[in-house]
């Protein structure tokens, strides 16, 4: 993207193509957090398009072994890593279920390091698939080796940008969120000097409309009822605070190199719309597809290659209506505070989602009100104090911040849980 030459590279960019190690046939693909949402639809895509990808790796977390097995078996991989070592024995009884007399199993790698073990092996792409600030690690192994990084965990970018930054080369992230996969299309249409602002687009959650007060005393089931997107529990409460807005406008600044205050959020119901661009000259870009994250994993997989009929098209025989609303800041705060934290950056955003993190799982647990996950989490943000920042910043830094924060948020939402039984 044309640039002057004293702005700083976005980390990703559609006009820059990073292949180092392009050849002939099937891309190999290592896929991280293969048992997961993001994982399984990837997979899905792969076995539609064994003439563009082929899997050399699988990582997941353990929990599901049987469908870990499935997985290797059918995509034939090399290697399957688990981080649960007493998974080992559950992974490797269902392998030799699957696979036949004299077949030989794949290498298995367990415990902690497993996923970024493979993270760095012999591959094309890495697609990162993981959920949760678990995924740095892995993230900074592939970009280290040169692999070209599907990045769907956002998290890892959110706690550990400045070390992403440093390491990733011109064009070597490919975003695989819905509403980065959507920028990174639309900015394809211009230069980076003729962006005006990037447009975020949210569903609204299951609390769309309502207010801070009506938010009072909504249940875990409540929040849970995601109007448009299938995602596992931590995602869609985030959805249901906009939690994951606040993160995704974080992102944004951090892949596209765009000021905080040229990032908008903006709700749209029906999820068809997944972001826009708007352009100095007045135009805006949008991408629309129907709500299914296979097309952008497979911008991520495939660019600067369209997979053909990767997701489903719409048909624009049948009429439909495209609404778009304002968001509500005092019903849900969580963006201006992502926007707080990300101008602060060093650590502060790793505190952010860390406290995050704990406080959804209090309110799951039923330790904490729906309004009390973003208090507290303004509340650990606030005593944080001023992070570590800089090219000083280091991993350590990272996951000692995220271990205040942690242990923060949980002495804050017990005191809570207290002070409610007591009343």
């Amino acid at each position: 993207m044309t640039d002057s030459p004293a702005s700083p590279a976005p980390l990703a960019d559609p006009h820059l193509v990073y292949d180092p190690l392009a050849a002939d046939g099937p891309k190999d693909v290592v896929i991280l957090g293969s048992t997961g949402s993001i994982g399984t639809q990837a997979i899905d895509l792969v076995l539609r398009n064994p003439d563009r990808f082929r899997v050399t790796a699988l990582s997941a977390h353990g929990s599901r072994t049987a469908l870990l097995a499935e997985q290797a078996h059918r995509l034939r991989v090399r290697t399957v890593a688990v981080a649960r070592e007493d998974a080992v024995p559950a992974l490797r009884e269902a392998l030799a279920e699957r696979y036949g007399a004299g077949e030989p199993l794949p290498e298995i790698l367990a415990g902690p390091d497993a996923a970024t073990q493979v993270a760095s092996s012999d591959c094309h792409t890495v697609l990162n698939g993981i959920t949760g600030s678990i995924g740095l690690a892995p993230t900074l192994a592939a970009l280290e080796a040169g692999r070209t990084l599907a990045l769907a965990n956002k998290e890892s970018l959110i706690v550990g940008g400045p070390l992403v930054k440093a390491l990733a080369k011109p064009g070597q992230i490919i975003p695989v969120d819905s509403e980065h996969a959507a920028l990174f299309q639309a900015l394809a249409a211009g230069t980076r000097a003729d962006v005006r602002k990037l447009v975020v687009t949210a569903s609204g959650g299951p609390f769309r409309g309502r207010t801070k007060a009506e938010l009072a005393n909504v249940t875990v089931e409540d929040a849970l009822a995601h109007p448009t997107w299938a995602m596992g529990p931590v995602i869609t409460i985030n959805s249901a605070t906009l939690v994951n807005k606040g993160l995704e406008v974080i992102e944004a600044h951090l892949l596209y190199d765009i000021p905080f205050d040229r990032i908008e959020v903006v709700v749209h119901p029906q999820s068809y719309v997944h972001s826009m661009v708007e352009f100095t000259d007045g135009s805006t870009i949008a991408q629309a597809t129907p709500p299914d994250m296979r097309g952008p994993i497979a911008v991520g997989l495939g660019w600067p290659e369209r997979v053909p009929d990767a997701a489903p098209a719409f048909d624009w025989s049948k009429a439909s209506t495209w609404e778009f609303f304002p968001l509500d800041n005092e019903a849900f705060p969580s963006v201006n505070l992502a926007r707080h934290v990300g101008r602060l950056a060093g650590t502060a955003p790793a505190v952010f989602n860390a406290a995050n993190e704990e406080c959804v799982e209090a309110f799951r647990t039923g330790a904490l009100p729906f309004n009390g996950i973003m208090d507290t989490v303004t509340r650990v943000v606030e005593e944080h104090g001023t992070p570590v920042t800089g090219t000083s910043l280091t991993v350590s830094d990272v996951l000692e911040a995220e271990t205040w924060a942690r242990a923060r948020a949980r002495e804050l939402t017990d005191r809570t849980a207290t002070a409610e039984a007591r009343a």
